[in-house]
């Protein structure tokens, strides 16, 4: 029970503390934390426009965090779920606009397990066999992996057989009867997040009450333990980038059918698959987490815009609070420390007390 509210209090503890120094750093060049603070609320949560922009942006964040975060719980570290993203989403976008017959529904789910199929590809083949069999590190082969995925979405629209005639690089349209109902108007808060909220619930359970999550678990905290009991470490590790990137793909694909162009352009991607990586850190990998944390970062994105029109403060400002959360998680080891070092020095001074007492 301790281990669990620790577990809670930590990243609560880094985000206040990044929050009071990013108003240090906002006061030290002449605003006043508080307007500026203010903005930033309203910007992510100032009435139902800006709520609905707010949880919009969180949707691929929660999708992606997810799959950064059941890498991590098999002890692996997947930075190429940006990559993962970016050839779900031109998969999702050539079934969408190919296979128009299909019945709505059929369709839609076609579309959906094509991007997640790909991103898994993606994700497990080359970046977790080479973990498996050749002990090539996951940092290396899913960076290079996802350079490679971006690279080759944008020639498909650039210069590849995916560019519709016109100036600008883009797709064609996803068919009309398979994009996302919005849910408020005049946002692209959609249908998504049932989708997400679906993939949270199914992450949890595959991970904590299944035996392939078991395993899966045993090989991230020890792979030699775990191979002594009879884990097949291999295929675990394969599995988990698959895992990965199943749900960064998926990200990429829901996010398609929910945009305004409902095609894939170049300025498709916001680094959701980077954000990712911060999320699962903030939700030290919990799948439930992951949905706060990543309404938080897509808070910080939303209201760091209107942060910077109202009061002038550079929307960078957001850079520099995720970087100090981040420093603050990663740092978890400060906090037990500063805890033990206040104990001692109360228990010193109520020791000298009671001597010059007695």
């Amino acid at each position: 029970m301790r281990r669990t509210w620790f577990q809670i209090l930590t990243p609560v503890l880094a985000s206040i503390i990044a929050i009071v120094i990013g108003a240090i750093v906002v006061a030290a060049i002449g605003y006043n934390p508080l307007s500026v603070y203010g903005a930033l609320l309203a910007g992510a949560f100032g009435g139902w426009y800006s709520i609905g922009n707010t949880l919009a942006g969180s949707i691929p964040l929660i999708l992606a965090g997810l799959g950064v975060a059941l890498a991590f719980k098999a002890g692996l570290f997947n930075i190429g779920a940006d990559g993962q993203y970016w050839v779900g989403a031109m998969t999702a976008v050539w079934l969408g606009y190919h296979f128009n017959s299909l019945p709505g529904w059929l369709h839609l789910t076609v579309v959906l397990v094509g991007a997640m199929i790909a991103g898994g590809l993606w994700g497990g083949i080359i970046p977790g066999l080479t973990k498996a069999y050749v002990g090539a590190h996951e940092v290396i082969t899913t960076m290079m992996m996802s350079y490679i995925g971006i690279s080759l979405a944008r020639y498909m629209i650039e210069d590849g057989p995916m560019r519709v005639k016109g100036y600008i690089p883009q797709s064609a349209k996803v068919d009309k009867s398979i994009w996302l109902t919005v849910l408020i108007s005049h946002t692209q808060f959609t249908t998504g997040i049932f989708i997400a909220l679906v993939a949270v619930i199914v992450t949890w359970i595959l991970l904590y009450k299944s035996n392939v999550g078991f395993q899966l678990r045993t090989v991230g905290m020890n792979q030699r333990a775990a191979k002594y009991a009879g884990i097949n470490v291999p295929l675990y590790t394969v599995l988990a980038l698959g895992l990965s990137g199943v749900l960064a793909g998926l990200a990429g694909g829901v996010q398609m059918l929910a945009s305004t162009d409902h095609r894939l352009v170049d300025s498709f991607s916001s680094g959701y698959g980077y954000t990712a990586i911060v999320v699962a850190l903030l939700a030290r990998n919990n799948p439930f987490g992951v949905i706060v944390a990543a309404i938080f970062f897509s808070a910080l994105n939303y209201g760091g815009n209107n942060m910077q029109m109202v009061s002038g403060v550079p929307a960078s400002l957001t850079d520099v609070l995720t970087g100090l959360i981040v420093f603050f998680v990663a740092a978890e080891r400060l906090i037990p420390m500063i805890g033990t070092w206040y104990r001692k020095r109360r228990s010193g001074k109520h020791t000298l007390n009671v001597s010059e007492k007695g």
